[in-house]
């Protein structure tokens, strides 16, 4: 039996049991009221990850995460919630100590060109949104937000793509800047955004070189630079400069860490000894279901952080 389904089977056990291995949270011991220490690094849970242990409410689901030492979250879909449930959220953000991280700051064109075609009114476009998701930034005290530029133009060559690209994150950045704030450009891989102009993290390191500004950097997706480029470690180095945000998944699978290739634990380490004090987004699955599978979520990151 493997490291991995030894540790799923010990969930399981004690669970039934109602007891808690070393640093396994069994389902007896998921009490709202105790919490547990925090994390090395900021890590950021999803709604929906816990709502087994929870429930469906936006505001337990965060009060969980707190309890549990989690000391971020971040929503993709935060941008088109009530108005009110943004900001209730906000408020329970704040009295739980949980930053909040990214949401998709606009449209994703994700099989049509968007900003690299250098259509006028397509970039028109982008900007309203990024100038409507400015305000909702300040309703939930958000630093930074999700830009993805679209698909490729294949009527453009690679250069006037990026040109294009360049120029509308430039204008972008003038909306940004003034309140502080930063979109993260986040390069998705092949396999599963087959077609998407910024796939790579050296092109995201030029474009946000060429760019220039504090309120432009990367989104560093460790499961889709996986599998665009390996090689983690160095291209965090090489890129750290203009690194803002960190995303995690294991591969293959796309869910938590210690259910892949991923050495995680050494990656966490070296952001960690970098000083990095940002987010990282638990952009990903649980690889079970129910509560064990997410106590085993829990468990992986107790694991990966223990350094």
């Amino acid at each position: 039996m493997n490291r991995r389904d030894f540790v799923k089977k010990k969930m399981v056990v004690s669970a039934a049991l109602g007891l808690g291995g070393a640093g396994v949270l069994s389902a007896a011991e998921w009490n709202p009221k105790k919490e547990q220490k925090p994390f090395n690094l900021n890590y950021a849970p999803h709604l929906g990850m816990f709502k087994e242990s929870a429930g469906n409410d936006p505001n337990d689901q965060l009060n969980f995460m707190a309890d549990m030492g989690f000391t971020a979250f971040e929503d993709n879909e935060m941008k088109g919630r009530d108005q009110s449930l943004q900001e209730k959220m906000a408020k329970t953000m704040m009295e739980r100590g949980i930053a909040m991280g990214v949401f998709v700051a606009h449209e994703i064109y994700w099989d049509k060109p968007n900003l690299a075609s250098g259509d006028v009114s397509l970039r028109e476009k982008f900007l309203k949104e990024i100038k409507e998701s400015i305000e909702v930034a300040k309703r939930v005290n958000a630093k930074w937000m999700t830009v993805v530029p679209g698909h490729v133009d294949l009527r453009l060559r690679k250069g006037y793509q990026t040109a294009n690209v360049i120029e509308s994150l430039k204008r972008a950045c003038s909306l940004l800047e003034p309140h502080g704030l930063t979109m993260v450009l986040e390069p998705l891989n092949f396999h599963n955004h087959p077609g998407l102009f910024l796939t790579d993290s050296p092109q995201a390191f030029e474009i946000c070189k060429s760019v220039d500004s504090p309120s432009c950097k990367i989104l560093f997706d460790i499961y889709h630079q996986q599998i665009q480029e390996g090689n983690l470690i160095p291209n965090i180095d090489a890129c750290w400069d203009e690194i803002g945000y960190f995303q995690v998944g294991d591969n293959p699978g796309r869910n938590e860490p210690t259910t892949g290739e991923i050495n995680f634990k050494n990656v966490f380490k070296h952001i960690h000894s970098k000083g990095f004090t940002g987010i990282v987004g638990m952009e990903h699955g649980n690889s079970m279901e129910g509560k064990e599978g997410e106590a085993a979520v829990i468990e992986a990151y107790r694991v990966s952080d223990s350094f």
